[in-house]
C-alpha cells in the first residue's frame, strides 16, 4: 500500500535495528484518513472469504479493524490486555508477549461475542515476532472460530512473526513490509495488498 510506505518515509522514526516509531499517525496519533484506507484494503482483500467478525488487540490495532470491520459490514472485537470489572462472564484467554514493551499481558475477550459459526479476520498494527496474532489466533480457537487471514499494517519481515504464523496455515496480508531498519534507515520489501 503505497500510502502507508509512503507515509512511514515520511514520519516514521527508526530508533534502533528492531524499533520503528509510527507514533504520529498509527500507535499514539491516529491518522483517521490513513486508518480508513487500510482498513479499506484490508476488507478488500478478504472480501470473498466470508468473515463475520474483525477480532484485534487494544490498542494500536482499533482505528484499522474498526475501518476493515465496517467496509465489511461485521462486528469488531478488541482483546483487552487488562480485565474489566464489567467483564464478569467466561471469558477466552492467552498470554501475549510484547517486543517493543518486553512484558508478558493476559489478553481476553468475552465467550459471548465469539463462537464455532464465526470466520475472522485479525488485524494488528505491527507484526515482529508474531506473538500477538498467536495470541489472537488461540483467542478464536478457544471459541471454535475459524481465522480466516491475519492483516498486519506494518511487517518488520526481518523477523520471524510471519513465518511462525504461516507454519500454522494462516494466510498473512502486510500492507507495509519492512526489510530492514539498519543504520537509521527503512528498507522495504513488496507489501502483499
Amino acid at each position: 500500500m503505497e500510502e502507508l510506505v509512503e507515509r512511514i518515509k515520511e514520519d516514521g522514526r527508526v530508533l534502533g535495528e528492531g524499533v520503528l516509531k509510527v507514533d504520529s499517525f498509527v500507535t499514539h496519533q491516529v491518522d483517521p484518513e490513513l486508518m480508513e484506507a487500510i482498513g479499506h484494503r484490508f476488507a478488500e482483500v478478504f472480501a470473498d472469504a466470508g468473515i463475520t467478525k474483525v477480532v484485534t488487540i487494544e490498542a494500536s490495532g482499533i482505528a484499522p479493524a474498526l475501518f476493515a470491520a465496517k467496509k465489511l459490514a461485521v462486528p469488531m472485537i478488541f482483546a483487552r490486555k487488562a480485565k474489566s470489572l464489567t467483564m464478569d462472564e467466561e471469558l477466552l484467554t492467552s498470554s501475549v508477549y510484547s517486543f517493543t514493551k518486553q512484558v508478558t499481558s493476559q489478553i481476553s475477550i468475552s465467550r459471548k461475542f465469539l463462537s464455532s459459526d464465526d470466520k475472522v479476520l485479525i488485524i494488528d498494527d505491527f507484526l515482529a515476532n508474531g506473538q500477538a496474532a498467536k495470541g489472537l489466533v488461540e483467542l478464536c480457537q478457544q471459541a471454535g472460530a475459524q481465522v480466516d487471514g491475519i492483516g498486519i499494517v506494518i511487517e518488520k519481515s526481518f523477523q520471524d512473526g510471519r513465518d511462525l504464523l504461516e507454519k500454522m496455515g494462516l494466510r498473512v496480508i502486510s500492507l507495509a513490509r519492512i526489510a530492514s531498519l539498519k543504520n537509521g534507515e527503512v528498507e522495504f520489501l513488496e507489501g502483499d495488498a
